[in-house]
């Protein structure tokens, strides 16, 4: 795939009634955020899998000391619950006309998580399914609902990412566990205008199939729908190519948030929030570094939670902290990878929100929520 023929996708202009140019886009209006209280450090994971190494090395590698495992009982379902429910707070209790889910690890294979998510927020009857892009499953997610809202479909959208991988890593892979956390975080967006706090600007979104194998879980799916005789049990847990997937992340995010920076008019130095995909701390600071962002405006939270795939990018959206040291309105350049190979950008200007996190609705109480400020 030649990928200097991406095109962002811009948002559509239209006339206002008193002659004035007026776009409508896609307007964050709630952030919520839902992570498992199990708090399991490098030694602890170290400890699990027997693994050759040490907390040293993991932090030097991946930058990641800490991360949230759900308990026992705890699906991908009930963290996108407490996700959404507090995204819903966050934005006033107003009602969605759809729900999107992005999750690379739904509670069954059939059906899909987000009906039953939407029935547990008390949404029943609005449209509801899982979008599967992995890594970049939040900004695909986010790109669809702003195309929804820009089309007139929808004028309001709850967008999910909600991913607990400790489920399908293997504990005792050296390149993998130490890596992934579990957690989901949400966002409303609203039918609004690009000049308002929260609106989403240019995307970018790109995929490149001939490298579906670097990240992968082999066995378990239609093309190998039982472990075969002879074949590898491992075969039924996630994978990844470390080395190359490194180097194609790098590359492809790079490109990728370039050219929504473009569609959006906006130079590198203008903007004031960069998050990125959660996957490792070299990758990110990489990816700022050729941008030419300064440290002082890239954010992240890869050393508390570490990798939490889909639910990267709005758990660091969630973190009141980054709130804190950006001001709504400001420039802020969101970019993923993830297996398929996909990856996606969005420039957006921050929001005006207060972001609400919610505890994991317990298995004996499904639809009880503990909601605060993160």
């Amino acid at each position: 795939m030649d990928e200097t023929l991406s095109t962002p996708v811009r948002p559509p202009v239209t006339g206002s009634p008193d002659g004035t140019t007026a776009v409508t886009t896609a307007v964050i209006t709630g952030i919520g955020a839902c992570l498992p209280p199990r708090v399991v450090d490098n030694d602890t994971v170290i400890a699990r899998g027997g693994l050759r190494t040490d907390d040293t090395w993991i932090r030097e590698r991946t930058g990641i000391a800490r991360r949230r495992h759900a308990d026992a009982g705890t699906s991908t379902g009930d963290l996108a619950v407490g996700a959404g429910r507090a995204a819903l707070a966050s934005a006033g209790d107003r009602r969605p006309q759809m729900l999107l889910l992005a999750t690379g690890t739904p509670d069954h294979p059939c059906p899909a998580t987000a009906p039953t998510v939407a029935h547990r927020l008390g949404l029943d009857g609005i449209p509801a399914f899982d979008l599967s892009a992995v890594c970049s499953g939040f900004l695909y997610a986010l790109a669809m609902a702003t195309a929804l809202i820009r089309a007139g479909t929808c004028a309001t959208v709850l967008v999910i990412a909600s991913d607990t991988y400790t489920t399908i890593v293997n504990p005792l892979d050296r390149e993998t566990a130490p890596i992934f956390g579990d957690g989901a975080g949400a966002v409303l967006v609203t039918a609004g205008h690009t000049a308002e706090p929260g609106a989403v600007g240019a995307l970018d979104l790109g995929s490149d199939g001939s490298g579906g194998d670097l990240i992968t879980i082999p066995y378990g799916g239609s093309r190998h729908p039982r472990e075969l005789p002879g074949t590898d049990p491992a075969g039924h847990y996630f994978r990844m190519r470390g080395r190359a997937v490194y180097a194609h992340a790098v590359r492809r995010m790079t490109r990728s948030a370039d050219s929504a920076l473009r569609g959006a008019g906006w130079a590198p130095e203008t903007v004031r929030a960069f998050v990125g995909h959660q996957a490792n701390q070299r990758i990110l600071d990489s990816v700022a570094d050729r941008l030419g962002i300064a440290p002082a405006h890239r954010f992240g939270n890869i050393g508390e939670l570490g990798n939490t795939a889909a639910a990267s990018i709005p758990l660091v959206l969630a973190d009141p902290s980054v709130h804190a040291r950006v001001e709504p309105g400001e420039r802020a350049l969101l970019t993923a990878f993830g297996g398929g190979l996909t990856w996606a950008s969005a420039a957006l200007n921050w929001p005006d929100v207060t972001p609400l996190s919610e505890q994991p609705p317990s298995a004996d109480h499904p639809f009880a929520s503990s909601r605060s400020v993160l």
